[in-house]
């Protein structure tokens, strides 16, 4: 085997060992981001009174950790949600198992979790921390956690043990009452008089007092609209409650991501600077380089349809293999001074006879002149040459 073909064999294995670690890695990183198990799942289903915001491929989780994938979310029965969904074989779920619909990130996703205690569910709209409810009271008494059964495949969790996501429509809704009774002009003139009361600009005390009793009594009157607000959110504020601790979180770290990005403001507003200037230079330099490059390709592929040739492959591993030996001759040439002294030392080259026929080609005479122009070299016997 010589050096080319070894360089080749070595080149190829190291392309094959590339491909194979590639291949793993993306076939891994596929598995991880899309939630692809490789072990036995067990299909189970949960009904929701509202499943809204969980959709196919969302993840299943127990205590944080993926165990598997919802598969579909039906409507059944024109007033709840089926949700059908698959995890591992080796989560354990039974009658008092419970299921919730929580919030993945800030952006709204959603994720199905999953617990052994349906009593450990998180509030969900109507219920609260507090003192339990009858009905839950007597859903706990009938389900006991010494008396689960393990749940058959494809088998519901009732819609007892499951806690659909918090609505934010219903929390807007809620305000809504309130919104209708108080007129935008009234809050308006109000806001105007204190203002002008308390700049000394006209208007007295009485006034303002007045317009407050106005105001007052329009509150007043619509009581009962007031009322249907705090009813209508006193669903959504027990679930707000139950997750103060992590909103409490929530908000202290993006109060500190916003102080990092005030910080750094100068910072980052010179970096979108200079991106947009690179943009700009780097588009530019495409739009000038484009020809200069498209003909140097062109030129290129003539080159390389010539270098195919087998003649000039020869020539050109010949060239190659001596190409060590002249670099270091053109060095030692050049420690003499910023210039190059070349001296025809010796000179080796060929002859290629005109074709004169066949008969003349095939001639002893006519082939041994070839075969001397072949191989002509001159050496130069001078002191210089010696070195």
């Amino acid at each position: 085997m010589n050096k080319r073909d070894l360089r080749t064999a070595v080149a190829g294995t190291k392309l094959a060992i590339f491909t194979v670690v590639s291949v793993l890695v993306t076939a891994t990183l596929a598995s991880i981001m899309g939630n692809v198990g490789f072990g036995d799942r067990v299909l189970y289903r949960a009904e929701f009174s509202t499943a809204s915001g969980l959709g196919e491929g969302d993840d299943v989780r127990v205590a944080g950790i993926t165990v598997g994938e919802v598969l579909s979310v039906d409507i059944e029965g024109g007033d709840h949600a089926m949700v059908s969904f698959r995890i591992d074989k080796t989560v354990p779920l039974t009658s008092a198992s419970g299921a919730q619909v929580r919030y993945l990130n800030l952006v709204g996703d959603r994720y199905l979790a999953l617990t052994q205690d349906a009593s450990s569910k998180e509030p969900g709209p109507g219920e609260t921390t507090g003192a339990t409810s009858a009905s839950s009271v007597s859903d706990s008494e009938d389900v006991a956690p010494s008396e689960a059964t393990p749940l058959r495949k494809g088998q519901a969790i009732a819609m007892s043990n499951t806690t659909p996501a918090l609505d934010l429509t219903e929390l807007f809704n809620g305000f809504q009452p309130l919104f209708q009774a108080l007129q935008p002009k009234d809050v308006n003139k109000l806001s105007l008089n204190l203002i002008r009361v308390l700049q000394g600009e006209g208007g007295t005390i009485a006034s303002l007092l007045s317009e407050t009793a106005s105001l007052t009594s329009a509150l007043a009157e619509r009581d009962q609209l007031i009322g249907d607000v705090i009813t209508n959110l006193s669903k959504t504020l027990s679930t707000v409650n139950a997750h103060h601790a992590e909103l409490a979180d929530l908000i202290k770290q993006l109060s500190g991501w916003m102080k990092d990005l005030a910080r750094d403001k100068e910072a980052i507003g010179d970096s979108i600077s200079s991106i947009g200037d690179l943009t700009d230079e780097l588009a530019g330099l495409l739009t000038d380089v484009r020809p200069f490059v498209k003909k140097d390709i062109k030129e290129l592929k003539r080159v390389v349809g010539v270098l195919n040739k087998p003649d000039n492959q020869k020539l050109l591993d010949k060239t190659l293999e001596r190409l060590p030996e002249t670099l270091e001759s053109q060095a030692r040439i050049g420690s003499y001074g910023s210039w190059y002294n070349y001296y025809l030392c010796d000179l080796d080259f060929s002859i290629k006879l005109p074709s004169l026929g066949d008969v003349l080609d095939n001639s002893p005479a006519v082939k041994a002149i070839q075969k001397k122009l072949d191989n002509v070299a001159f050496y130069s016997r001078a002191e210089r040459c010696k070195l």
